[in-house]
């Protein structure tokens, strides 16, 4: 009788033990889950882009709609700025790479946007405001663009600079995909087959 029992309470204890397994496993599976989402990657994209030429000066209007990754949040919310560099490639070998910085600044909680580092800061109460600014950016170029004309075409391209992190950001922005921000570089205007 007394062996019964102990069996009885060794079962019981055995479910016990797989209940609380299978609760660990579950949470862990919910924490990974978290963590992926955690790590998929944002989205950059080049939505429109126009070269005008005026009194022998060349600016880019360009439209970038962007998502940051939640680690990018986290960093931009932690005042670490992400600066964006904008490759356009005209002919004749013309180039420029415009530098776009994002930034927010905890103790004001204001986000900034500027423009190669320039005295033309624009200021957002939040960060939506900030992401949806990159639609209607004006970008000086240099002055041999202004000789290009209006409907000349240019390649555009975007990316997260990740040497413009700090240094312990620096390896992840190479390796983790919740740091890989890059648009597809695409002519404009775009012609029609």
């Amino acid at each position: 009788m007394a062996c019964l029992k102990r069996q009885s309470e060794r079962l019981r204890d055995c479910r016990a033990a797989i209940r609380w397994l299978l609760l660990g496993v579950a949470l862990a599976l919910l924490a990974g889950c978290e963590l992926l989402a955690h790590q998929t990657p944002g989205t950059l994209v080049v939505r429109q882009a126009r070269l005008i030429t005026q009194d022998g000066n060349a600016r880019l209007e360009l439209a970038i709609d962007c998502t940051l990754s939640g680690p990018m949040q986290d960093a931009l919310d932690h005042g670490i700025p992400l600066v964006f560099q904008i490759d356009v490639r005209g002919s004749g070998g013309l180039r420029a790479q415009p530098r776009v910085e994002l930034r927010y600044f905890p103790l004001s909680r204001r986000y900034q946007l500027s423009i190669n580092g320039s005295e033309d800061e624009r200021g957002f109460a939040t960060r939506g405001y900030l992401l949806a600014a990159l639609a209607s950016l004006r970008l000086d170029l240099p002055r041999d663009f202004a000789h290009l004309s209006a409907d000349a075409p240019l390649r555009v391209g975007a990316a997260l600079d990740p040497a413009a992190l700090p240094g312990a950001l620096r390896l992840p922005a190479l390796f983790e995909p919740a740091w890989r921000l890059a648009a597809t570089e695409t002519t404009w205007p775009r012609t029609t087959p």
